[in-house]
């Protein structure tokens, strides 16, 4: 078993990670939406631990991440003018656009894919990490595979102790869920995961924007396009917004049966509901930040999450929703 280090970032803990990349081995480093698991996306043996330590299907292709001043083209082909619109509004930040590959990047973290997904972070620490090695990092989350999507190093290490040698902890992420992916290699960008760049703000910026229409039985071109993911170890059921008369009915009868339940929903919600909570905030923004942590929470101190489907009238709301209906089981 592997001596997990949790280290705070530093000149000498970035040392210390530059070693163990530039050595083949895997890193565990904060984003402004989730912790990423990251290694050299040049080395086929590299990206197979990032697989191996996560329990990762082998059809799920990793995105790569880059600081602000790497050369992407190096990597990609630009087939289409708006990408340099999009880089400009949205590098750094929580966008990873799929664009055609040059076919440096190992086959491994594509899937064979003739597609790489390019992602340049805005968090300071991921910044200072990414600069430190200064090569291209393919990293999923810091997670076991399914399991709930990290927003602090604690999360991480909970998950993957004795499995990767090193956690840089930069604290608490503040974007709380995964980026938007864009596939960039068609006339019209397409939106493959929803995030917190959302459809109507890339159209303010290139006039277009879609949203894929992928089918169970279609290739993944994407992470967290088809498997289920997020997931509590805890029971879960997930209610629509009028149905809270039910959702109570269910948390009164669990309760007389011994379980320790507590609701999970935004404070519109709270209001109407008796019983213990986890409230997710006010608006997209705070909810988005929440999901994960009170996920995380719920696991500790519960044996069902009731949880509630979101709508605050924002278009985060999309990508928030794609992960509630992946962790929770509709009920």
């Amino acid at each position: 078993m592997i001596d997990t280090k949790l280290l705070k970032i530093n000149d000498k803990s970035l040392e210390i990670a530059r070693n163990y990349i530039l050595d083949g081995e895997v890193v565990a480093f904060p984003t402004e939406t989730v912790y990423g698991l990251g290694g050299i996306a040049f080395k086929d043996q590299t990206v197979k631990k990032i697989f191996e330590a996560k329990g990762r299907p082998q059809d799920n292709p990793l995105i790569v991440h880059v600081h602000k001043d790497y050369d992407v083209d190096k990597l990609v082909e630009v087939e289409h003018d708006y990408v340099y619109k999009l880089r400009e509004a949205f590098s750094s930040g929580p966008l990873t656009m799929v664009y055609k590959s040059r076919g440096v990047i190992s086959p491994v973290a594509t899937c064979g894919l003739g597609t790489v997904g390019i992602r340049i972070p805005s968090h300071s620490g991921a910044s200072e990490f990414l600069k430190a090695v200064d090569v291209p990092i393919a990293a999923p989350s810091a997670n076991a595979s399914k399991h709930t999507s990290p927003v602090t190093a604690m999360h991480v290490y909970e998950d993957l102790k004795g499995k990767i040698p090193l956690i840089l902890d930069g604290g608490k992420c503040d974007g709380g869920i995964e980026s938007t992916v864009l596939d960039v290699t068609t006339d019209t960008p397409i939106i493959l995961r929803s995030g917190l760049v959302t459809a109507e703000m890339i159209k303010k910026v290139v006039g277009k924007c879609e949203y894929s229409n992928n089918k169970p039985t279609d290739k993944v071109r994407a992470p967290g396009m088809k498997y289920q993911h997020y997931t509590p170890k805890c029971q879960t059921a997930l209610f629509r917004r009028k149905e809270i008369e039910k959702a109570q009915k269910l948390y009164d009868e669990s309760v007389k049966n011994g379980l320790r339940v507590y609701f999970m929903c935004d404070d519109g919600i709270a209001s109407f509901l008796s019983g213990n909570k986890l409230k997710l905030g006010k608006n997209a923004t705070e909810i988005a930040f929440n999901l994960y942590d009170m996920l995380h929470e719920a696991e500790k101190v519960c044996d069902l999450l009731i949880a509630f489907d979101v709508d605050t009238g924002s278009d985060v709301d999309v990508g928030i929703m794609n992960r509630l209906t992946k962790a929770c089981l509709r009920f």
